[in-house]
């Protein structure tokens, strides 16, 4: 071999050399490259799970609003019920309970008439010279009697004074088999009244107009001018008390 073609063969190979080094080099940095994506493709699955929490606390957040939107509807019916109970309360306060009265006049007793209310006399020994008038109801409702018995004895063109000392406090009711009571003296017990007569027919006038007749005691009464009765009352107590 000659020295030049020997030298051609030392060029070519050290050219082989340093081609294979390039090749080399070149492989390396292909790998170099992808390992340096590796991690970027590494990272990207930890974005991906970073995703995951980043959504677990939106929903959380979602739960808050969800609880605010039930404290919305919390209050909302809070409120409704609040206002149903509170109109439904107004209603029964505002309307009347059943069967109380209001104080109107259709719930006051109304007036005694003679078609109601039988009145009986009865001569009594004490005190001297009285008769006691029993006024009993015998309807079915309760009813108010007159101030007083407006009595009439016999043809008499007036009705005798009552005791103003004997007026109560308010007028007497009674109730259906109830009774009222009223004392009459008839005549002076010494003798000073004057005009006295005997009769045996009684009558009292009601205020709507109707008079009831009362059967007096066997042989009649004498009455004379100390003819007095005494207002209604609710005991025989009170109407003998004059």
């Amino acid at each position: 071999m000659s020295a030049r073609t020997a030298r051609r063969t030392r060029l070519f190979a050290a050219t082989t050399v340093a081609l294979a080094a390039l090749a080399l080099t070149a492989c390396e940095s292909d790998t170099s490259d992808t390992g340096a994506s590796a991690p970027a493709s590494s990272s990207s699955p930890a974005g991906a799970q970073s995703e995951p929490t980043t959504g677990e606390k939106e929903p959380g957040n979602g739960s808050k609003e969800t609880n605010g939107s039930a404290g919305s509807t919390g209050s909302g019916s809070t409120g409704s019920s609040g206002s149903g109970s509170s109109g439904s309360s107004d209603e029964p306060n505002g309307g009347s309970a059943a069967g109380v009265s209001d104080g109107s006049d259709s719930d006051k007793p109304g007036k005694c008439s003679a078609s109601d209310v039988k009145i009986t006399a009865k001569k009594v020994s004490r005190p001297l010279n009285h008769l006691l008038l029993t006024a009993t109801n015998t309807g079915s409702k309760t009813c108010m009697l007159p101030p007083y018995p407006a009595a009439r004895f016999g043809g008499a063109q007036s009705v005798p004074p009552v005791a103003e000392a004997t007026k109560p406090q308010s007028l007497t009711g009674v109730e259906p088999g109830r009774s009222g009571y009223a004392g009459v003296l008839l005549s002076s017990g010494d003798g000073s009244g004057g005009n006295g007569y005997e009769t045996n027919t009684l009558t009292i006038p009601f205020e709507d107009g109707s008079i009831a007749t009362v059967a007096l005691p066997s042989g009649g009464v004498y009455v004379d001018t100390a003819l007095t009765v005494t207002y209604w009352q609710t005991s025989t107590d009170n109407a003998l008390g004059y």
